[in-house]
This record gives C-alpha cells, structure tokens and sequence, in this order.
C-alpha cells in the first residue's frame, strides 16, 4: 500500500511517498491547497517511516540534521540507482560537476546520461541531486527549479561552517 503524506517547507510543499518500509518519493509540489493535520495528530495516510521523514526534514530545514537516517527506495533503472547511490556520497555543504559525477561512475562519456539520471532523482533533498553543479560553478539543471537548488546550496553553507563558498 503506498502512503502519502504533504509538508509545508521553506522550498514550498513537498509531497512525501513511501510502500509502507520505505521512503519511495519526495518531489515539489506548486499545491496551494494542502491540508496539513495538527502537530500532534498523524495523517491517516502517513506511515511509520513517513512520519520519521518529516520528522528529519524539519530537522534538516531548522540546520539540526545534516545526514538523513531512513530507508530509501528509490524506483528506477540499474544505472539510476547508481547514480542516485553516488549522490548520497556528496557530504553536506559540498558540490560537485556533473563532469565529476560521471568520473566517479567510471566513465566521463556518460556525462549527459549521468545529468538525465540525476534530473530523475525521484527522492528530492534527501538524495541530494542540488549538490550537482555545471563546469565553472555553474547552477544548472533542477527538476524542482533553479531557485530552489540556489536556496538548498545556500542552506547547506549557512550551516556548515567548514564551507565558505559552494559556487
């Protein structure tokens, strides 16, 4: 049975999906109109480990939270999955190229199939395709939009002191 659940964040709304184990799918959402439930009531759709990752999301938003500690499952092809594996390797506050990304996967001619897998990232923030930038610090390519990568980076600096620039 897939729960869903939505959330009200400084990026806007996030919708949350999970199989009930598993978180299955964080994606953005332009709703207005999400009725949230009390702070202290559960969703009726929500599930054990929904509720674990709205709970470290608002961790993660308020700067308490750099590493997320939840069950993933994240749908896609063999190729995706190491892709969104490798994305989980990028510490908090830290950037990489797509270029650098496609090199870590053993083949820097897969630059352009690395970028499409990355854009596909169906657990957003969590797995963080924002920490992926252009050659020259460049800020490309954000399925939740550009805005809301430059606001992810930006956050990831504020609170992470070791970090002075990300771009």
């Amino acid at each position: 049975m897939e729960h869903q659940i939505s959330i009200v964040s400084p990026l806007g709304s996030l919708v949350l999906k999970s199989d009930g184990q598993s978180i299955t799918g964080i994606s953005f959402t332009e709703d207005t109109d999400i009725s949230l439930t009390e702070e202290s009531d559960q969703d009726p759709n929500s599930c054990e480990v929904l509720e674990r990752c709205k709970e470290q999301l608002g961790n993660y938003f308020s700067g308490e939270t750099q590493v997320f500690d939840l069950p993933l499952y994240p749908e896609g092809t063999e190729f995706q999955r190491r892709v969104w594996n490798e994305l989980l390797k990028i510490p908090y506050g830290e950037t990489i190229t797509y270029m650098e990304l496609a090199i870590r996967l053993g083949d820097q001619k897969a630059i352009r199939a690395v970028g499409t897998a990355n854009g596909r990232n169906p657990i957003a923030v969590i797995i963080p395709c924002h920490r992926v930038i252009g050659t020259g610090n460049k800020l490309t390519g954000y399925a939740g939009g550009i805005w809301r990568k430059k606001i992810l980076l930006e956050f990831e600096m504020k609170y992470n002191p070791s970090k002075r620039t990300l771009f």
